[in-house]
């Protein structure tokens, strides 16, 4: 069976969603679940990808996925082997651990982003052992489930950093206090009224959105993926700072010359630094970065991953590349 197309365009919006082999379970413990949630933490860092929403239930996760750089699929990619290898490694298991690739629709944000994320936080509720619960004793259930985005979506206090909550709650007046609450009294509809599933709208082309948004990205993307056989994602990234500027920050910054830095022998931490900010500022794609620097770009995946782990250590690195993020940022303006 052929695979179903992958839909990948600059700033994209998708809910996400990976099922256990077989059904099993892919959660035994809260320090799976904690551990889950730190690696998404990572690999959306490493990404640049935006996480709007979450719930981690006993058998699959549920993700609200906003993609800036085009690139879900490896941000999935690495995800899910990255909880995988985890799983594996600390319950002394070997083998698949997901049902399949994972599965995601794409998402009209303008008409469906509020609902897909109310659709991901009612999850908890959809457990039959639950179904008996009063309208009070579930929005109580609701409020303390510590393994959704749903508490950081109507308290402040103990959202976490990565958490993105400012699109989704711009429709109910910001993240204020009335905003939160109206997000609040928003998915409490969900449990008191017969709310349709925002995913059925998907079924059978993985799109969910208005007729016009689904007619768009037919013209704009299947159409021509059909004609070519292939995944029609964006293939270049418009580079939001040259490639040069930030060779010659870094080399500035390292005291390193461009030769040394593109040299495929160099070992300084520099090179992983240039890795990053090429793909993070400079709109460039692992492989385009592994031909400049000599590599493949699985070890660009790699360093890219050190440097990510070496700066939770070395906090006068960490402190040095914010530096450098400013000031590519300021050069964005």
């Amino acid at each position: 069976m052929a695979r179903p197309l992958r839909i990948q365009f600059e700033n994209a919006y998708y809910h996400v969603t990976c099922r256990g082999n077989a059904r099993q379970e892919i959660f035994l413990n809260d320090t799976d679940r904690a551990t889950f949630l730190d690696l998404l933490e990572r690999s959306s860092d490493i990404y640049q990808t935006e996480i709007l929403a979450y719930v981690l239930m006993s058998n699959h996760f549920h993700l609200l996925v906003k993609t800036p750089l085009a690139n879900l699929q490896e941000f999935m990619r690495h995800f899910n082997i990255s909880y995988t290898s985890y799983h594996n490694w600390r319950h002394d298991r070997t083998g698949h651990l997901y049902q399949g690739r994972y599965k995601s629709f794409l998402v009209d944000a303008d008409n469906y982003l509020q609902e897909i994320s109310r659709y991901i936080h009612l999850n908890p509720m959809r457990v039959r052992l639950r179904s008996g619960m009063t309208l009070d004793e579930k929005r109580k259930y609701l409020r303390n489930y510590r393994w959704s985005s749903y508490g950081g979506y109507i308290l402040q206090l103990g959202r976490r950093g990565f958490l993105q909550v400012k699109e989704v709650l711009a429709y109910f007046g910001g993240d204020s206090a009335k905003g939160r609450m109206k997000y609040e009294d928003f998915v409490m509809e969900g449990l008191s009224g017969k709310i349709a599933n925002p995913l059925e709208k998907g079924t059978g082309h993985g799109i969910v959105g208005a007729n016009e948004f689904i007619e768009k990205i037919r013209e704009q993307y299947i159409r021509s993926a059909v004609e070519s056989r292939e995944l029609p994602a964006v293939k270049k990234i418009l580079a939001q700072v040259e490639p040069e500027r930030i060779i010659r920050l870094i080399g500035e910054v390292f005291k390193v010359k461009r030769e040394e830095l593109l040299k495929k022998g160099y070992k300084g931490v520099a090179r992983g630094v240039v890795m990053e900010m090429l793909y993070r500022y400079g709109g460039m794609k692992q492989r385009e970065i592994g031909e400049l620097l000599g590599i493949d770009y699985s070890a660009v995946s790699v360093m890219r991953k050190r440097l990510w782990a070496l700066q939770g250590k070395d906090h006068k690195l960490r402190a040095r590349i914010e530096r450098m993020k400013k000031q590519l940022q300021q050069s964005q303006e």
